[in-house]
């Protein structure tokens, strides 16, 4: 295909991903247990566009329709949204640094700091007086932040990190941390469920404030991914051609895995531990469209916030009234799917 069909056939899928997004938000924000249509909570969005919204005329919806949709149910799958968006997106730039197919943001140890600072805030209290309801997240984004600090600082060899002590460590420093959150847990006592259901991964309760927190954080992550995206392209021929070419590796390193870094540990922070959707996502979008960093991780983000929206509506209905965290959903889907990376093992390449 030539360069300008290529453009083209790029701009087709990630158009066609942003019209599922958009399905897939108004159809899950309908569920629940009041009975609102997929037009109704259209209108409701439309009618809050700036200048158009004005001549878009009311329905005869009652006015608890509004504030369960606009302030509930939306707030809700706005944040599955970036959080399925921010985690995609890390799982898209580890796999190109690592050149590993089963690099994801747990990988480097980034959940299991994000586990143990939460844990640590659960059971002491740490802060809870002074933030509040942020506690949880702002513990969890600190120790998800310290142990990438750490991991890099243990795989650098004078003024490199190769990419294979990289994962090393991280697997390591992700095995140590998990024995603390797990001793943690068995002398917690009765919180004990608090913690679990937040390592389980979910988003009951989470409202607006949750997404304005968030939001900050991803746009300033996928900005760096793509403003990169390109160097990720060269990086797949190896450090050394790479460096040959002109490329800073170990400079490209550095911000690529803090932008990975503050993508997941932002997510996770608000969310809990959900994972393979930094493992999934990734490895399905590249099938579809290549291995171009400069279309692979945008159609990654849609792709990955159409996934968890999905799957978070799914914990919702298929056990209600009780909701099923929405991490035990996406590992139902992860786990198949990593069995079929390993089958697929060698015979296609990364």
């Amino acid at each position: 295909m030539d360069p300008q069909g290529r453009v083209w056939r790029w701009r087709a899928i990630n158009s066609a991903l942003l019209l599922v997004l958009g399905v897939t938000v108004i159809l899950c924000t309908t569920i629940g247990p009041a009975p609102i249509s997929p037009g109704d909570v259209l209108l409701m969005l439309l009618r809050k566009a700036p200048v158009l919204g004005s001549c878009i005329p009311r329905g005869d919806w009652p006015d608890s329709f509004e504030t369960i949709v606009l302030q509930m149910r939306l707030a809700r799958v706005c944040l599955a949204v970036l959080v399925g968006a921010g985690l995609a997106a890390s799982g898209v730039v580890l796999q190109g640094l690592l050149q590993n197919p089963m690099g994801d943001p747990y990988i480097l140890g980034i959940s299991s700091g994000a586990a143990l600072g939460a844990t640590a805030a659960m059971l002491f209290g740490l802060g809870a007086s002074a933030l509040g309801i942020y506690t949880i997240p702002v513990f969890a984004f600190l120790g998800a932040a310290v142990t990438a600090i750490l991991v890099y600082g243990l795989a650098r060899v004078g003024n490199r990190a190769p990419m294979s002590t990289l994962l090393l460590a991280g697997i390591a420093v992700g095995s140590f941390l998990s024995a603390l959150t797990s001793y943690a847990m068995i002398t917690s006592g009765e919180n004990i469920h608090q913690v679990i259901f937040w390592l389980m991964g979910g988003l009951a309760g989470r409202g607006w404030d949750y997404v304005l927190v968030l939001l900050p954080y991803s746009v300033v992550s996928f900005t760096l991914m793509y403003v990169f995206a390109r160097h990720l392209n060269v990086m797949l021929l190896g450090e050394e051609p790479a460096q040959h070419l002109g490329i800073d590796v170990e400079r490209l390193k550095q911000i690529m895995l803090g932008a990975a870094t503050l993508a997941a540990a932002s997510a996770v922070a608000v969310s809990g531990v959900i994972g393979f959707v930094g493992l999934i996502i990734p490895h399905a979008v590249r099938l579809l469209v290549g291995p171009d960093h400069r279309v692979l991780l945008p159609a990654s983000i849609l792709t990955g916030a159409i996934f968890l929206v999905a799957a978070d509506a799914l914990a919702r209905v298929a056990a209600a009234p009780e909701e099923i965290p929405v991490g035990v959903i996406t590992a139902l889907c992860g786990g198949p799917f990593f069995i079929y990376l390993l089958r697929k093992k060698g015979s296609a390449g990364f």
